[in-house]
């Protein structure tokens, strides 16, 4: 429990949080330290409304508290109010957890007695004072209760109570004046440990004290942390205990909260379904926080494998590593070093003043090495600590039998395991340097350029990896990532993906350039197609990563086995190629317009084989407009009604009745129109080449369009009268059989 100790530290006078608070960013700070750090603000920068302290401000509500912040992280270190002309500029003080904390700007009064309730209470907070988090620097002004309006962090004070009695070596007895002796008995009824002279004198086993009971001491001090804890009361109804939960405001309440407070209109939980809630959360993150922290013991060990390796050995003339923590090194340390001094002996005086350069050269890059090694083992190791300390520290508070005072700080624990969770992300547990010397000598040319002796990188790029959590296929699009083995230090000029033809044909380049991520449109649908890459440099092209094989969307039967079956494909609305005065929303499901004139917007999957059927339903239909239905080539014309120029094929529909368009010609007026709630369906069928549109589950007209064939995209055109939402991956119509391909003009 060592580690934990830095949680339990006060940030401002880095001692043991002693009386904790919990301020409204969900730090925690000592009642005596929250009050030496007061700033006593002007008037004319007071709020003209009373904000409580600690209750009236929600854990993200900082957009009024920044604009009365008295620090911010541009500052230069001074922690005074920059409009208070009486209270001088004082330099911001660093504690011993290495927290900028802020001293009081204006000099504290001397108390006065005959103000005080008793003679144990604080005097009172100066009118309009302000206190700033010395860890997040969110700065709050205090209203009339002052500091007592903030929640007194109970958890925090067992955890700390706890860890110092963990600590001790022995109970000791607490009536002795001087050197307390070892206590040998506890009065379960007096709560006091005594040892055998106190106990005698203070305790004699007569009169009314001889029927209390008396207990070893360690029995007692159990019995003292298992005992019940005093029930918290409310911060603003000191007389009521709280009992329920405001989940908008996340903090207990009691019942006067609900009946006059601000809490009335939110919604409430029980407080102890809340309490099993958080902790079940926070014991769940801490599961995931534990394995980043085994995973990071492992790292730490690999790291100081890689010093040892890195290490120089004792014996002169040997400054460079000797092999590698993952596997014998082809030219590690040792060979390297006498290649280079067997080269530049076999030259004359001009070689060896070279060599001499070279061995500087090679000495810097292994110290830099080191460096880059040690600075990790040390972030690392700092940072493991800090993950350790919070893991124990959480498990602490989780034992608490508090709900009000656990559900208090939950939140903000949550939040930090998250965060700290999230820092063991991608890279972290990444060695951020390798072990080997990926340098050659060149001699060949050497006694001819000895004044431009230097080394040269002769080694062509390793085989990269793909990431296949980032590789998929939608529809009959594919998407490959890859990316460089992460030890991997030669240059990479750029990288060549190949696919094959989805048959298990020869594959072909479909991608050379400097991304590390490609997307491949137009593929078959129904198809396996095997993919791979490989990297370049200047000295030639590396090997292949291994083979994925990615499956496109499925669809029936080939032509070849004379039945077509319908394709089961999903898509969207393209916000990309669609008009700019297009409005998409619903994850591009649902679209509408911003202009009275018609405008178009395309699906984002082509077709070019297969029977496709999806469902359009009209959300809003307003003052009788013609939206129309249909696919369309890509390079359809986007601000003209769908069907206009000779690139798209569609249905445009009123309430009363519909027309089948292309190039703007006018076709087959149907009786039958659209209105709100209405369904669209469009069918294509590619084995017979013909195009069908549906009003409400009936075939609306013949068939529209025959001698479809090529790549189309589904599309709509509308204006803002209209709104209307996609629905895809439909089966088709229960009327409709699909046709026999067309076997003249197939390809198997």
């Amino acid at each position: 429990m060592d580690e934990m100790e830095e949680e339990l530290k006060c940030p401002v006078c880095g001692s043991f949080f002693r009386e904790p608070i919990i301020l409204p960013c969900s730090h925690n700070i000592c009642l005596a330290c929250a009050r030496n750090i007061l700033v006593q603000t002007p008037d004319a920068e007071s709020p003209q409304s009373s904000r409580a302290s600690g209750s009236g401000v929600s854990d993200y509500d900082y957009l009024d508290l920044d604009k009365m912040s008295l620090y911010s992280e541009a500052d230069s270190g001074y922690g005074s109010y920059g409009g208070f002309v009486s209270a001088p500029t004082t330099p911001c003080q660093k504690s011993p957890n290495g927290v900028r904390v802020f001293p009081p700007a204006v000099p504290q009064p001397p108390p006065q007695h005959h103000l005080l309730g008793h003679p144990g209470s604080l005097p009172p907070i100066p009118r309009n004072s302000c206190i700033t988090c010395p860890q997040c620097h969110r700065s709050l002004i205090l209203d009339e209760r002052g500091l007592r309006g903030f929640a007194k962090n109970r958890v925090l004070e067992g955890v700390v109570d706890r860890y110092q009695q963990s600590k001790a070596a022995a109970l000791k007895c607490q009536l002795c004046e001087k050197s307390p002796n070892e206590a040998t008995v506890m009065c379960e009824q007096c709560d006091v440990f005594y040892c055998d002279p106190c106990r005698l004198r203070c305790h004699p086993p007569r009169g009314p004290l001889a029927k209390h009971r008396l207990v070893p001491p360690a029995q007692g001090h159990i019995s003292r942390r298992t005992s019940p804890r005093k029930i918290s009361t409310c911060t603003e109804h000191e007389l009521e205990n709280l009992s329920m939960y405001c989940v908008q405001c996340k903090m207990p309440v009691c019942y006067q909260c609900l009946e006059e407070g601000k809490h009335g209109t939110h919604e409430v939980k029980a407080l102890g379904a809340m309490w099993k809630l958080h902790k079940g959360q926070l014991s769940q993150a801490l599961n995931i926080l534990s394995d980043r922290a085994t995973e990071a013991k492992d790292f730490l060990v690999q790291l100081r494998n890689m010093v040892q390796h890195i290490q120089p050995t004792d014996g002169p003339g040997r400054p460079l590593l000797v092999t590698s923590g993952w596997g014998t090194l082809k030219e590690n340390g040792v060979e390297f070093e006498a290649c280079l001094v067997a080269q530049c002996d076999a030259l004359i005086d001009a070689l060896n003043r070279r060599k001499a350069q070279l061995l500087t050269r090679v000495n810097k890059e292994h110290e830099h090495k080191l460096k880059v090694v040690r600075d990790q083992i040390s972030h690392c190791t700092v940072k493991l600590r800090q993950t350790t300390g919070l893991m124990e520290y959480c498990l602490e508070v989780i034992k608490e039998n508090d709900p009000s005072g656990f559900l208090q700080i939950s939140d903000a624990l949550i939040r930090r395991v998250h965060i700290t969770e999230g820092q063991w992300g991608k890279g972290t547990l990444t060695p951020r340097m390798t072990s080997d010397f990926d340098l050659t000598l060149d001699s060949g040319p050497l006694l001819q350029t000895i004044h431009q002796l230097d080394f040269v990188q002769m080694k062509v790029p390793s085989a990269p990896m793909l990431q296949l959590e980032e590789c998929c296929t939608i529809n009959n699009s594919a998407t490959l990532s890859w990316k460089q083995p992460p030890l991997s230090t030669i240059a990479v000029d750029g990288y060549i993906l190949e696919l094959d033809d989805g048959n298990g044909g020869q594959f072909r380049e479909v991608y050379v350039g400097t991304e590390t991520i490609c997307t491949v449109d137009g593929l078959h649908y129904n198809s396996t197609y095997m993919s791979r890459v490989k990297a370049f440099n200047a000295s030639g092209v590396g090997q292949y990563s291994k083979t994925l094989a990615m499956q496109t969307s499925e669809t029936g039967q080939s032509p070849c086995d004379m039945q077509t079956l319908p394709t089961v494909a999903w898509f969207t609305f393209d916000p990309t190629s669609a008009h700019p005065d297009i409005i998409l929303s619903n994850d591009n499901l649902t679209v509408t317009c911003n202009s009275y004139d018609d405008r178009v917007v395309m699906g984002n999957s082509g077709f070019s084989r297969g029977v496709h059927y999806w469902e359009i339903t009209v959300d809003r239909y307003d003052n009788h407009p013609d939206p129309a239905f249909g696919v369309a080539r890509g390079d359809v014309l986007k601000d003209v009604m769908l069907g206009k120029d000779d690139q798209a094929w569609a249905m445009y529909v009123d309430n009363n009745r519909s027309w089948f368009m292309h190039n703007n010609s006018h076709t087959n007026r149907t009786d039958g129109g659209v209105s709100k709630g209405a369904t669209v369906g469009v069918l294509l069928d590619f084995t017979r080449g013909i195009l069908i549109f549906l009003i409400n589950d009936e075939q609306q007209g013949p068939v529209a369009f025959e001698g479809i064939e090529g790549l189309y995209y589904p599309s709509v055109s509308l204006n803002r009268n209209v709104q209307v939402t996609l629905h895809t991956g439909l089966p088709i119509p229960d009327f409709y059989t699909p046709g026999e391909a067309d076997l003249s003009g197939s390809v198997c």
